[in-house]
């Protein structure tokens, strides 16, 4: 199911952790992975070597750090805009899983600080998974889903459940947040009784995995960090259909960007890695 990893390697940041942690899981040993860093176009030849040659560093210093069989990991050093390179290489070697630092920044300030993360989530269709610089990066065994019966988080589930099924004492944690019923928060004990959530707990214990559901009420932003801090999640999943119109898909959609986006709020808000995963609406 992820066979192929794509990280963007700045050279900051924990993305090289978050590799290293979803390596050591038995589901994800056998992929193979492309290390990526991006050289920025330069005014003059000079500074153009000097970058290049930064950037090789930053290579060697990463696949020495990730310590990978050589096999099974490519470096690849490209010169141009780290937005577009990013999505072209992840076309390039139809990747399954980006992996990419990310600085927390909110919708307005990515904009204008011209935030590669946040673009590539808007260009890129595939699953993305974002690492702020202020988290620590552990290693994963409770994964958390939040659920709202879209088929982006469905694909969440069951990439969840692929990655837990041979983690010993591995944590499957669903939450559903019912925005529509109420303003203020209430927790239901059984999440059988969350239509949402009944058929992912079925899902979940086919392959003997014995889920912890949570359905609560109030705004899905918040609820969805709290839920993820209270239960001391690694590693967060949430669906994020795209709505653009496929004639759009080359332009970003600043509707996402600049209106209210549940994926932006917990990629923002968030205290672990967040993995978003994207259908086409």
């Amino acid at each position: 199911m992820l066979e192929k990893i794509l990280l963007a390697d700045s050279g900051t940041g924990h993305s090289e952790e978050m590799l290293k942690a979803l390596m050591d899981l038995p589901s994800i040993q056998k992929a193979s992975v492309t290390v990526l860093h991006v050289v920025p176009s330069q005014v003059s030849a000079e500074i153009m070597t000097s970058k290049w040659e930064e950037g090789g560093k930053v290579l060697a210093t990463a696949i020495q750090s990730l310590q990978l069989d050589p096999t099974k990991v490519s470096a690849i050093l490209r010169q141009g805009d780290p937005k577009d390179v990013v999505c072209q290489v992840a076309e390039e070697i139809d990747a399954d899983l980006i992996i990419m630092g990310s600085r927390g920044l909110k919708r307005l300030q990515s904009i204008l600080s011209n935030s590669v993360s946040q673009y590539v989530f808007q260009l890129s269709s595939r699953p993305m998974l974002l690492v702020k610089d202020d988290i620590y990066v552990k290693k994963i065994n409770r994964i958390m889903v939040a659920m709202d019966g879209s088929d982006a988080a469905n694909q969440c589930l069951r990439l969840a459940l692929f990655l837990l099924r041979d983690i010993k004492g591995g944590q499957l944690i669903l939450a559903h947040v019912d925005k529509s019923a109420s303003s203020s928060s209430s927790t239901i004990t059984s999440g059988e009784q969350d239509s949402v959530l009944a058929g992912a707990i079925a899902e979940a214990k086919k392959l003997g995995i014995q889920p912890r559901a949570v359905s609560t009420t109030g705004k899905p932003g918040e609820e969805i960090c709290r839920i993820a801090e209270e239960n001391n999640v690694d590693l967060l999943m949430l669906g994020s259909p795209d709505r653009r119109p496929s004639i759009a898909k080359s332009f970003v959609d600043l509707d996402r960007l600049l209106g209210s986006s549940l994926s932006d709020y917990v990629r923002v808000n968030a205290n672990c890695p967040v993995l978003l995963a994207r259908t086409v609406a």
